[in-house]
Parts: C-alpha cells; structure tokens; sequence
C-alpha cells in the first residue's frame, strides 16, 4: 500500500489539500514553487488580468515546454545515431 500523506498547497492565490506519495513530497512542492513563481511574473508583465487569465497562460506555458522538450531528445537521440554510424565507417574503412 502506499504512503500517501496529506499536503497543502498554494497555487494562484487557493490552498488545495491534496493526497501524495510521501517519496514525491519535495517534487509537489518544487513544482508548486515553479507554478506559482510563473504566476508571479505574468502578473508583473500583465496587469489587470484575473488569476484565471494568469493559470492558463502558465499552463500554456507548461505545455509548450512539454511539446518541445521531446523533440530535442528526438535531435539528441539522432545524433548519437549518426555518431554511433560514423564510428563503424570509420572501422570499415580502417579494414581496407
């Protein structure tokens, strides 16, 4: 069974009270602290908005990083490719 504890968080100004995994304590919290330091600087960039104007430009935010962040594996993955490649070639080549 798991560990889970009770939690309160603040995000956007609302405490939630929420059930974790006590090994994943320290990561809610973090990202708790990245949500709302986000929060933070689009209100000093866009005043006047409501707090929901805020959270979903944070979410977009979030989900542009998450779409973008497997294609710079995909590049990172493709170059290991070429250099494993280039490597037998140049094993190949040394055998002539």
């Amino acid at each position: 069974m798991q560990n889970l504890i009770p939690i309160n968080i603040i995000i956007g100004d609302r405490s939630y009270r929420i059930k974790i995994d006590a090994a994943e304590e320290e990561t809610v919290r973090k990202m708790t602290k990245k949500l709302n330091d986000q929060i933070a600087s689009y209100k000093s960039q866009y005043a006047g908005k409501d707090m929901q104007d805020y959270l979903a430009m944070v979410l977009l935010s979030f989900v542009s990083e998450q779409h973008s962040a497997p294609a710079a594996a995909n590049d990172q993955s493709v170059n290991i490719d070429f250099q494993s490649l280039e490597l037998l070639l140049d094993k190949a080549l040394q055998l002539k």
